[in-house]
């Protein structure tokens, strides 16, 4: 049945909110109808990553009642659940409201009798994670939108392994938060026989640092090529103390900073948007590369688990690297040196999603190394880990949008430890006669060019959700048949997880007969519905820009 968002609306009006939440829902509603029924026609649901959404009131926002109430949802799930004292770890980035948020959350756990970590200041998620696997914690929450616009925040749920929830706990979590209608519901004061709220800081900073920077590969390569020059950007979010620290600590003595970025400030002022897949978002970084001489560029997003790069060409030109091309220079990097160091074995393994290009497979078959296949979000790369406690060891992993992770400390896309394995494969590559450039040239050779492109379509509001969907449906019944000219010879639907054996999940795939793939899929966190092209060969980059016309209309 609709949902009468009126009636919502309505029911926060007569209910026990504040009067300045009160007032901004009759302006919302005299002022601007479309935003009034945006506010209210749903709840935030649980995506790939938990809550997500434009701040503001209303069910279908990010506010304190409603991050007050997915908090009780979370700890009557613990309660029903989980035996023994419990605890979580909470950590927030510099977005507007995030500390606020991370506070509510920290006290309505306390209220139900939770223990809670709660980090001192912003850090980045990776370093969440590895603190609730630290701390022994039973979760972890995490406030941040990641790399949305400024207008967005969200709340990110992680479980005792240091992974971001999955089914059937996401489902059931939210399930529990269904049940509280109204902020009466809510424990938002803590009492004094309540759980405790204890600061984590630079001591939990020096046990991660310890762990992951023990994962480097090449100490005589990173001495002898100290030098390099690297700039390094946080984009105005968490990363900008603890990547500097990382690269000083691995003895790279030349990090130069963009001042300007290094302002916490959730209003991302010097950007449009802080996302470094965006080239605007590097476009300062790259203009201090260029008057230091700098060899290369790192930018990470607001919560710092995805990572930017720009390196030289062979004109001394700086180009971008996408997510695709990072994660198979990295992958090819640390197989090679684990391979050198005599560690690998049939047991170890990398991981890559189904959205995230085919190179990445190749390069570890070409090792010896099982890659395995993961539907679209870093936590399916966690569960796979997860399975293999014991019985295998992850080396790496990665997706197209900018994630990567090395080891197993933390469980989700760690943008510290990549800026470090980056500027250490250069200094590798240095050691052989290259440039990061040079060496993702050299891939190409030995295992075959491939391209990939992306293209997202915005489609905001109810009526976009609806068009969204409408796009699927459409998609299944007319299947193209061709890519690019090439026959479709095959056609995979992971609504059906018989047929794909990963859990259930709206998107599609179309293989051409020459390898190229095309695949579709809503995103679970914003807006929009997303097309991946991948395609092999000489002509690949033409036949990306011939896939984008006939997709994207």
């Amino acid at each position: 049945m609709a949902r009468d968002y009126k009636e919502v609306a309505q029911s926060w009006l007569d209910g026990d909110f504040d009067p300045q939440t009160k007032c901004q829902i009759l302006e919302l509603r005299n002022n601007d109808p479309a935003g009034f029924e945006d506010a209210f026609y749903r709840n935030l649901e649980f995506g790939t990553g938990g809550l997500r959404g434009i701040m503001g009131v209303g069910t279908n926002r990010m506010n304190r009642y409603t991050v007050g109430m997915a908090t009780q949802g979370l700890a009557n799930y613990m309660k029903a659940r989980l035996e023994g004292p419990l605890s979580v770890c909470i950590s927030y980035d510099s977005r507007n409201n995030s500390k606020e948020f991370a506070r509510i959350t920290a006290d309505v756990l306390s209220a139900n009798g939770i223990h809670v970590y709660l980090w001192d200041n912003i850090r980045p998620i990776p370093l969440l994670s590895y603190s609730v696997r630290s701390k022994g914690a039973n979760a972890g929450v995490m406030i941040t939108a990641s790399h949305n616009p400024k207008e967005y925040n969200g709340y990110k749920v992680f479980w005792s392994d240091g992974a971001q929830i999955t089914s059937p706990v996401d489902k059931e979590i939210v399930a529990e938060v269904a049940k509280i209608t109204d902020p009466s519901q809510v424990r938002f004061e803590p009492k004094e026989d309540c759980g405790g709220i204890e600061l984590m800081g630079h001591e939990m900073d020096d046990k991660y640092f310890k762990d992951v920077l023990g994962l480097m590969l090449s100490p005589e390569a990173r001495a002898k090529h100290s030098d390099l020059k690297i700039v390094y950007t946080p984009i105005h979010g968490s990363g900008v103390r603890i990547v500097p620290e990382a690269l000083d600590r691995l003895g790279f003595k030349n990090v130069y900073h963009v001042p300007e970025q290094d302002i916490s400030d959730g209003n991302f002022p010097t950007v449009m948007s802080p996302n470094p897949e965006e080239a605007s978002a590097l476009k300062m970084a790259i203009e201090v590369a260029d008057r230091e001489g700098a060899d290369i560029v790192l930018a990470t997003d607001p919560d710092a688990d995805r990572v930017g790069i720009a390196v030289r060409d062979n004109e001394g030109k700086m180009v971008l690297f996408n997510g695709n091309q990072t994660g198979s220079m990295l992958t090819y990097y640390i197989l090679r040196r684990w391979k050198e160091l005599g560690k690998l074995d049939s047991t170890k393994y990398v991981v890559k999603t189904i959205v995230t290009t085919e190179l990445i497979a190749q390069i570890a078959k070409s090792f010896g190394v099982k890659c395995y296949n993961v539907l679209t979000g870093f936590k399916y790369i966690a569960e796979v880990v997860k399975r293999n406690e014991g019985k295998g060891e992850f080396i790496c992993g990665g997706e197209e949008s900018y994630g990567f992770n090395v080891g197993e400390y933390v469980r989700d896309k760690d943008a510290p430890i990549s800026c470090c394995m980056v500027a250490e494969c250069a200094a590798w590559a240095a050691e052989q006669g290259l440039t990061l450039y040079q060496l993702l040239q050299k891939i190409y050779e030995e295992y075959g060019y491939r391209k990939e492109g992306l293209v997202s379509l915005v489609r905001k509001g109810k009526t976009g959700a609806e068009e969204i969907q409408q796009i699927m449906a459409d998609m299944r019944t007319n299947a193209p048949a061709d890519l690019a000219g090439s026959k479709v010879v095959k056609v995979v639907d992971y609504l059906d997880p018989e047929a794909t054996g990963l859990p259930k999940s709206n998107v599609l795939q179309f293989f051409s007969e020459v390898g190229d793939v095309v695949t579709v899929r809503p995103s679970g966190t914003e807006p929009k519905i997303k097309f991946y092209f991948g395609a092999a060969g000489t002509e690949a980059d033409e036949k990306i820009a011939r896939l984008k016309e006939q997709f994207v209309k």
